[in-house]
């Protein structure tokens, strides 16, 4: 089979992929709001511009979401240092509980979902004096939002804080993704999310700037890899992976437009090794921190 053939069929088997069944589930997680420092750019360089980047504009003083282990026992490790929040996964079918707590105690917070069917009072959105305690979690208290993954559900989508001060803690980062597998669909071998905004002053992913900070995602000659790719804040974004395609509608793409509060996911099943680029092709966003790398190997 030609080489191009191929490729525009591995998007497609990665979709029609057999898996073992799964049955509904009840899944559940801890998650608070949590004050901390995060530096947009740890290593201080601008790799593009070979520019140091001063250290006053990208240190800062942030609320963002960190997952505990049940009953909010202990903190966990964040892949990304806290931007985004934690991915939270489930499938069709599955009932989710997202037990939340505000340890930020200088502002009530709350936690809004895309993509899945819940009641209004797990809406999470601050409107007085329509909304209640879901969208106006005050400082020490805690409350349960329920979800249901329903047949629509299936793909990748947004949360994110709907509180009173909605547009400042987006811009300091509080925002994550809800991944949602198909009843029967095969999970993949590598989950990469990819956030595309602008914190500090500076375009980032994942909170972080320039090569070197951003994410460096990894997986094997054979892994099917999957791509989450999110969008929050003004301004839209494209995401583009060097060296790769993947299949829409039976047409091969390598670029995809994001806007805010858009998400959309993309699998291949991975089959060139290399170290490549990934960014967005918005070149004054690539330039200005939006740009990372992804390695291969066989």
């Amino acid at each position: 089979m030609r080489r191009g053939a191929l490729s525009v069929l591995v998007g497609l088997a990665a979709v029609v992929a057999p898996a073992a069944p799964a049955t509904a589930a009840t899944r559940e997680y801890w998650v608070a709001a949590v004050a901390t420092p995060f530096n947009v750019v740890p290593n201080g360089k601008d790799a593009l511009n070979h520019m140091p980047v001063d250290p006053l504009a990208t240190h800062l003083h942030t609320v963002v979401y960190r997952q505990y282990t049940r009953g909010f026992g202990r903190p966990l490790a964040s892949r990304y240092g806290g931007i985004p929040g934690p991915l939270l996964r489930a499938r069709v079918g599955d009932r989710i509980l997202v037990h939340f707590r505000n340890l930020d105690f200088d502002a009530p917070h709350s936690m809004h979902f895309h993509g899945v069917r819940y009641k209004p009072s797990s809406d999470g959105a601050y409107l007085p004096p329509f909304s209640g305690r879901d969208g106006n979690v005050k400082p020490g208290e805690s409350y349960t939002y329920r979800l249901t993954a329903v047949a629509g559900s299936r793909g990748v989508w947004p949360y994110h804080d709907h509180g009173a001060d909605m547009d400042v803690s987006i811009a300091g980062g509080m925002f994550g993704a809800l991944s949602i597998l198909g009843r029967r669909e095969r999970a993949p071998d590598v989950e990469n999310v990819v956030v595309f905004s602008q914190l500090g002053g500076l375009q980032t992913i994942d909170g972080r700037a320039f090569v070197g900070n951003t994410p460096v995602f990894h997986s094997r000659v054979g892994d099917l890899v999957q791509w989450d790719v999110l969008a929050f804040g003004d301004a839209h974004h494209t995401f583009h992976v060097h060296g790769h395609r993947w299949t829409e509608h039976g047409t091969p793409v390598d670029t995809r437009t994001v806007g805010p509060a858009e998400s959309f996911r993309v699998r291949w099943r991975e089959r060139d090794p290399g170290t490549w680029l990934y960014h967005c092709h918005v070149e004054d966003h690539m330039m200005n921190g939006m740009i990372g790398l992804y390695r291969v190997r066989r």
